[in-house]
């Protein structure tokens, strides 16, 4: 297990000596996700393992976790949502592989021999992303089902007065 991270490498070499790496990145240091936070206080854990299974499918262990400080869409308030990755990626040279898969493996498309750990690591907390982001707890208002918090008032249908034209023309 090594502590340094290297910028790229060759993920069928790595699994063959099954290499791994372990260590912390700051977490303004991953440009794409820093644009989706609030803060980019903090670190991120992770360990990175290369292998290959029992079948022969060439394989990344990404474990990694992180309080990421997101916005609630609700409140509009700053909240620390934890995030934990353990994902099992299945290393392949073109698409066509990714089919013959085991159950259980995100592909991982390698097409010039060469990865960048730190960009898989990025990407799998992308993906652990909340769609919206709810701070849990944030208070829910209620309406009731045909209130309007808007007016009280009730407005006519703009197309009452054409009713009431045809019923003066009979």
């Amino acid at each position: 297990m090594s502590n340094a991270l290297p910028d790229f490498v060759d993920p069928w070499r790595m699994a063959q000596a099954r290499r791994g790496f372990a260590g912390s990145i700051a977490l303004r240091q991953f440009s794409r996700l820093a644009g989706m936070l609030a803060s980019t206080d903090g670190e991120l854990n992770y360990r990175v393992d290369f292998g290959r299974d029992e079948s022969g499918v060439t394989y990344l262990d990404v474990h990694a976790d992180a309080d990421l400080v997101l916005t609630c869409q609700r409140t509009l308030q700053a909240f620390a949502l934890p995030v934990r990755i353990d994902q099992r990626l299945g290393l392949i040279r073109e698409e066509a592989q990714e089919a013959a898969l085991p159950e259980g493996y995100e592909p991982l498309l390698v097409a010039d021999g060469k990865a960048s750990i730190r960009d898989v690591i990025e990407d799998e907390m992308i993906l652990a992303l909340p769609l919206v982001a709810l701070s849990p707890g944030a208070p829910l208002e209620q309406v009731a089902l045909g209130e309007s918090k808007v007016g009280s008032e009730v407005s006519a249908s703009p197309f009452a007065v054409l009713g009431s034209l045809g019923k003066l023309n009979h």
